[in-house]
């Protein structure tokens, strides 16, 4: 004759509550660490980028500069631009942004109608598409 045996054990109240707020907190820390590597992508490009456009003498001060060409990440020249990209996290740390807010950023990444773009922060967010895809997905089962 087949028997069934059956155990019931009791769960502690807040266990559910304890796994949401472990998940949350994986899930922040994911989004922390996905703005982090964007914006240091973002930044890594223009400093280290090797520059191939144009050379050209530029004043205040005097300097020679070699510009990017189209297409490439910009060359860093003052610091200015590289120095001006920020990581924003949102108020509940679900989101965030990279932000760059030097005033010429938009002309360089989208180009303009004298000037073909110089893209740094949506290359930025390519290039690192898949390994934050990874870490979400290893986040979400360490969570568990």
């Amino acid at each position: 004759m087949a028997s069934v045996k059956t155990k019931i054990t009791r769960q502690k109240p807040d266990a559910a509550r304890t796994t949401a707020r472990n998940y949350e907190k994986a899930l922040k820390n994911g989004v922390r660490m996905a703005g982090m590597m964007v914006r240091a992508t973002a930044v890594q490009s223009i400093t280290n980028g090797s520059p191939s456009g144009i050379i050209y003498e530029k004043y205040n001060p005097r300097r020679t500069h070699t510009a990017s060409s189209p297409g490439n990440p910009p060359a860093a020249d003052t610091g200015y631009l590289h120095s001006n990209i920020h990581f924003v996290l949102d108020s509940d740390g679900l989101g965030a942004s990279v932000e760059s807010r030097a005033y010429y950023s938009e002309a360089l990444e989208f180009g303009t109608s004298r000037m073909q773009a110089r893209p740094f922060l949506q290359p930025a967010i390519e290039e690192n598409r898949p390994k934050i895809k990874q870490l979400m997905a290893n986040l979400a089962k360490g969570a568990n």
